[in-house]
């Protein structure tokens, strides 16, 4: 290549960014190089910005500001209901559906153990410790619609209902092998009134 090596480093960074590729890298890259110097000085300080300001919130573990985050804080959501999701993305897609006021928990994952991801690599402990604490009816869990979602939803239903709390999970309008957070509102909104029991 007859790229400057400065360039071949900054490619090489922005190809470990989820869904981009070499292309859409090197489109980037140049991208950003071709920008005035002030847009390049304020995208470097969002960064660093976010960096420094956000934390996990404690009690559901989204990113927040705030400690506990809006959401946890709202007094007018529903607490007796917690929806299960694995990402703080996919909060945020469940989040903008207006059936739901529940509050929520983020595992941080999904049970995977051909990757070598177990029970005690996610928040499932976390969340059995919470369930315990806090008075909460049902459980809505909102894994991946994948195999490793899947997985996690059977597992995470056999620890919950000894507890005596009814544990439903997504009905129709995720589809198998699909993400939440690239669904849209009226599919997620679907999904949570189709819930089923576990």
């Amino acid at each position: 290549m007859n790229r400057p090596q400065s360039v071949e480093r900054m490619i090489e960074v922005f190809k470990k960014l989820p869904g981009v590729g070499p292309k859409m890298a090197e489109r980037l890259c140049y991208h950003i190089l071709k920008l005035p110097s002030h847009e390049i000085d304020r995208l470097i300080d969002s960064i660093q910005k976010a960096r420094q300001k956000i934390r996990i919130c404690s009690v559901c573990y989204n990113m927040t500001e705030t400690d506990p985050c809006p959401i946890c804080a709202d007094s007018s959501k529903n607490r007796e209901i917690l929806c299960v999701v694995e990402t703080p993305q996919d909060l945020i897609a469940v989040s903008k559906v207006k059936d739901y006021n529940g509050l929520y928990f983020i595992l941080g994952g999904a049970l995977s153990p051909l990757d070598g991801i177990g029970p005690n690599d996610i928040r499932i402990e976390k969340l059995i410790k919470r369930l315990k604490s806090d008075k909460i009816n049902e459980v809505i869990l909102a894994t991946d619609m994948d195999s490793k979602g899947e997985t996690t939803a059977i597992y995470l239903a056999q620890l919950i209902k000894p507890l005596g709390i009814k544990v439903s999970r997504l009905g129709y309008g995720i589809p198998v092998g699909g993400d939440i957070e690239y669904a849209d509102e009226v599919t997620i909104s679907r999904a949570i009134a189709g819930r089923r029991e576990m």
